[in-house]
């Protein structure tokens, strides 16, 4: 039997996950619990998400999704969709997460059982990389936990179709 696909993210109640390159936030509380939830796990990412955040490969196997493998260390696995990724992923340690970016989420949403959604409590006017709409695809709650930092106000979800 397959291992289950989660997906994991941070956005903005306007559905804005990125600004310029960057994530609009810095949230050490939310980093930590990404850190925590994909610890000895594998992870699936684009390759600007990886080329933003190249410290993910530490504790995790890492699965990116590129044209251009060489470019890649060779602790990370390549591959040329997220199909292949997927199927990567599933011989490698732990259980299989989706960390980003947009159009990692875009294919993979559909795919996914289990969404770890950080829901930051603010719109960003100014943001360039989105979030799909989720609301209609995972309606069954299984965590909560509010929580807020001296600038941000936000929500740790654990969602299920």
């Amino acid at each position: 039997m397959p291992k289950p696909l989660h997906l994991i993210v941070a956005c903005s109640e306007n559905r804005v996950i990125g600004r310029g390159g960057r994530l609009p936030w810095s949230i050490p509380e939310d980093t930590a619990f990404f850190q925590t939830q994909t610890l000895g796990q594998t992870v699936i990412m684009g390759a600007r998400s990886f080329g933003e955040w190249p410290s993910c490969v530490q504790g995790r196997d890492v699965v990116v999704v590129t044209h251009d493998p060489s470019a890649l260390p060779a602790s990370v696995h390549a591959a040329a969709s997220l199909t292949e990724a997927i199927a990567k992923a599933q011989t490698l340690r732990g259980d299989v997460y989706l960390c980003g970016g947009q159009r990692i989420y875009e294919e993979g949403l559909p795919l996914t059982d289990r969404l770890h959604l950080t829901l930051v409590h603010t719109e960003i006017p100014d943001g360039d990389t989105f979030f799909p709409e989720w609301r209609t695809l995972f309606i069954r709650e299984i965590a909560r936990r509010e929580s807020r930092d001296t600038r941000w106000r936000y929500t740790f979800l654990t969602l299920e179709r």
